[in-house]
């Protein structure tokens, strides 16, 4: 493993585990540490700048949190993402997503709503600029603040973690083929249900839009591995080719 991860700043205020935690949460959300790759705490500990005491910390709360598995005898790996495991965390997110706009509908304030509102403008900008980076970063912003509209911190809490989890994918998810376009409407709908104070509209749109979310990502990964499975073909048949020529 390369010097990938850059030293801690020891001047922040949370704990130096903490630190190390969200550093190495946000190496694996980017991909800088790869699905199946080995984490090795010495080598992470000299690249961060620290001692191994806060790394082997914050790989145990990383475990917790699904990031990394731990194998007896053979070590610790950045968690490999099945499609079985995508499925579990969509139904669970779901179910909470549901709920979380369901009593967004109930608690938002006006600000928030508008705010919510300026944002959809905000995105449908980014996406016929085709700024990708710009569409997750605000896309982001509006889950966030919807999850704040909720009134309830654990459900937030909860469904961040999920969220994280699939990070590494949203990329992948939001170019597929009109992805961008539905996701907007999608978002439009859940907002005039919040917007009208329709609790029970909200959760069928936020429960909705899961699905499809779920629904694009499998097609995306489907599509990858298809490219991928070509891509080697066609090394291959260059390969032989060369080699029958050299002959």
């Amino acid at each position: 493993m390369d010097n990938r991860l850059a030293p801690i700043k020891l001047d922040s205020y949370q704990p130096l585990r903490e630190v190390v935690c969200e550093s190495l949460r946000e190496a694996i959300r980017k991909g800088i540490l790869k699905p199946g790759e080995r984490i090795m705490e010495i080598q992470l500990a000299e690249e961060l700048g620290v001692s191994r005491t806060p790394v082997r910390e914050a790989i145990r709360k990383l475990e917790l949190e699904g990031y990394v598995v731990m194998m007896p005898r053979r070590g610790t790996y950045v968690a490999n993402m099945s499609i079985r495991d995508i499925n579990e965390i969509f139904e669970i997110r779901t179910a909470l997503e549901s709920l979380s706009n369901g009593l967004a509908a109930e608690h938002i304030t006006d600000e928030e709503l508008e705010h919510l509102q300026r944002l959809l403008v905000i995105i449908g900008g980014y996406i016929k600029e085709g700024n990708m980076e710009k569409i997750v970063e605000t896309d982001i912003e509006f889950h966030d603040l919807m999850y704040h509209a909720a009134r309830n911190q654990r459900l937030v809490g909860i469904i961040s973690n999920l969220r994280d989890q699939l990070t590494r994918f949203r990329t992948l998810s939001m170019s597929y083929p009109g992805r961008l376009e539905a996701t907007l409407d999608e978002h439009k709908a859940i907002v005039e249900a919040i917007a009208n104070g329709d609790r029970k509209l909200a959760s069928k749109a936020a429960e909705k839009h899961m699905e499809n979310s779920e629904k694009t990502l499998l097609q995306a990964m489907d599509a990858m591995k298809a490219q991928n499975m070509k891509s080697r073909s066609t090394a291959k048949k260059h390969s032989a080719a060369h080699k029958a020529a050299a002959k």
